[in-house]
């Protein structure tokens, strides 16, 4: 590369100089920018009473879907109908009427008490604890939520409710479909992460007056 261009002598003589080369504007150094300071987070915000409500209520529900298909399946493995645990709820309506085997149209109403009932617990569950709780926290109280439930109500309050369903339940099916539909309730903070990503976003698209 050359260093210089050579300009020619003057007519009147004399040496020869060289125009300093220009340097392009693009490459004068520019002054240092300074690093950007991590920004501090805080603590993740309590997520609100409405929320929380929905997402327990989405876990209740598919969790305790879940817990009646096992009770379904265990039944069977047993030699007795799929919808026995349905059958026996529906007591609450029917009395001893509602026992019997296989699907009938009594077996809805007991399918619908299960379905409420449970999706309602998920919901109260949802509120009390909001994301108060680390995940597996919240995982352990939902646990403990549905087997307290399960004593206090088949091993007590449907023994003067309900004694049909505390004396013909199956005990440790039973106990492990509500340790399912903890272990899914556990997972309502999924729920409401889902819930809390979706309303700021509905926010922005909102049209301004």
């Amino acid at each position: 590369m050359d260093v210089g261009r050579e300009i020619p002598e003057e007519q009147g003589g004399g040496v020869p100089t060289t125009e300093p080369e220009q340097v392009p504007a693009d490459v004068v150094a520019q002054p240092p920018v300074a690093a950007e300071a991590p920004v501090a987070t805080g603590p993740e915000p309590l997520a609100g009473p409405r929320e929380s409500l929905l997402a327990g209520l989405q876990a209740g529900m598919v969790g305790v879907l879940l817990m009646l298909a096992w009770l379904g399946i265990s039944a069977v493995w047993q030699q007795r109908s799929f919808w026995t645990a349905e059958n026996l709820m529906a007591s609450a309506f029917y009395g001893p009427t509602s026992i019997h085997s296989g699907f009938a149209s009594r077996t809805l109403p007991g399918l619908a008490l299960y379905v409420v009932l449970y999706s309602l617990l998920g919901a109260l569950l949802g509120v009390v604890l909001r994301n108060r709780a680390t995940r597996m926290r919240t995982i352990l109280a939902a646990i403990f939520f549905a087997m307290a439930w399960y004593y206090a109500t088949f091993h007590w309050m449907y023994e003067r409710v309900m004694p049909l369903v505390a004396l013909l339940h199956a005990e440790r099916p039973t106990a492990i479909g509500h340790l399912i539909y903890g272990l899914w309730l556990g997972r309502y903070p999924e729920y409401l992460k889902r819930a809390t990503a979706i309303e700021p976003a509905n926010q922005t698209t909102e049209p301004r007056p």
